[in-house]
């Protein structure tokens, strides 16, 4: 793919990554972990290639008030929260207003968590490699979140995999965790959508109906007796 083509949707975003991701295919011991709701119909793709189990890790971007997208901070389970020093700091922005962010997305959180999972508990991570998907990186808030609570599941390795990212958000990536795949890292990046032909919201619904198809999979798994 050209370096500067955009994406059709997530899935085809998804069908490229796993390319990149063979190395990590018909492994025991490799999670796929979607960042919802964006990164789920990327990381659908991802697992099915990989013939590994799909689950979704839920993080919330906590915004400017008066900039919504604009992060300067995530929160993940847990208590995991992890502020862009730079965002609050250039806009002076003080404790009590990213206490009171924080705890609106927290409430989010928490419906999000019940509406995709319910009673159903987080696949076991120990000596797991964890590959987390989100759709792109702007600020690598949210993932950042999210990198910091699975740390605390003491996984094997884990790898963020992503369609589209800032030179930046990348860079500061391959840093902090043992593998990073950006597609594209375009100069020019200004958004995640702008890296996509079709960049519609991905919907509570289809998030559970990608699940619930890996649900099944993995029943029909179970019965046969064998691996995807």
């Amino acid at each position: 793919m050209d370096g500067m083509q955009r994406f059709h949707d997530r899935r085809e975003a998804g069908q490229l990554l796993a390319r990149r991701l063979a190395d990590y295919k018909d492994h025991d011991d490799v999670v796929v972990l979607a960042l919802p709701r964006g990164g789920v119909p990327v990381a659908y793709e991802i697992a099915r290639e990989l013939k590994a189990p799909l689950d979704v890790f839920v993080v919330r971007k906590l915004g400017v008030p008066w900039q919504p997208e604009l992060a300067m901070g995530a929160i993940a389970g847990k208590g995991t929260e992890v502020l862009n020093g730079d965002v609050v700091t250039a806009y002076n922005i003080p404790p009590h207003v990213i206490r009171a962010v924080a705890e609106r997305e927290g409430k989010e959180l928490q419906r999000r968590l019940q509406e995709y999972r319910g009673i159903r508990p987080l696949p076991d991570l120990h000596d797991h490699t964890v590959i987390l998907v989100d759709d792109g990186l702007a600020t690598g808030s949210t993932m950042r979140a999210a990198v910091a609570a699975i740390r605390q599941e003491h996984p094997k390795a884990i790898v963020v995999a992503v369609p589209v990212a800032s030179s930046q958000a990348c860079r500061e990536f391959q840093s902090i965790v043992d593998d990073t795949i950006c597609l594209l890292t375009p100069p020019d990046f200004s958004s995640v959508g702008r890296w996509y032909t079709d960049f519609s919201q991905t919907t509570d619904e289809e998030v559970r109906e990608l699940l619930s198809h890996e649900t099944r999979r993995d029943s029909y798994d179970a019965h046969a007796g064998g691996r995807r």
